[in-house]
């Protein structure tokens, strides 16, 4: 693994891609709030960060943007082809379980959050 330290808190190469060192927090992830343009104070409340790991982060994406965009959008499509791959694997199952009667004495919530999908529907 290889680090770019900013004292102790740095961005390490995992099996992950581009990590905060201590956390399991991909730089892809930060990514998200950064191209969402949201100030660096929630993205580090969001995230649990320290400052240190939060200016590591914004730090690293800045020298290295062109690097951090490339994997990024690889990462975006490659998740949504898992999105795409398991909503195919996973619809028979869907509509199946969409059939199903309510779970016994749950007959009444069960009504009232059919209503609300219904209402949800005809506002999409």
């Amino acid at each position: 693994m290889t680090s770019e330290a900013n004292g102790k808190a740095g961005i390490i190469r995992t099996e992950r891609g581009l990590t905060i060192a201590g956390t399991r927090i991909t730089l892809y992830d930060v990514m998200d709030y950064v191209v969402g343009q949201y100030p660096p104070t929630f993205i580090q409340g969001l995230f649990e960060l320290t400052e240190e790991q939060l200016n590591a982060a914004l730090s690293y994406i800045e020298a290295h943007r062109s690097e951090v965009e490339a994997e990024y959008q690889q990462v975006i499509e490659e998740t949504e082809e898992l999105r795409r791959y398991y909503e195919e694997q996973n619809r028979e199952r869907v509509a199946r379980i969409s059939t199903l009667p309510p779970p016994p004495g749950l007959e009444a919530a069960w009504e009232k959050l059919q209503a609300s999908k219904a209402r949800h529907q005809l506002q999409a």
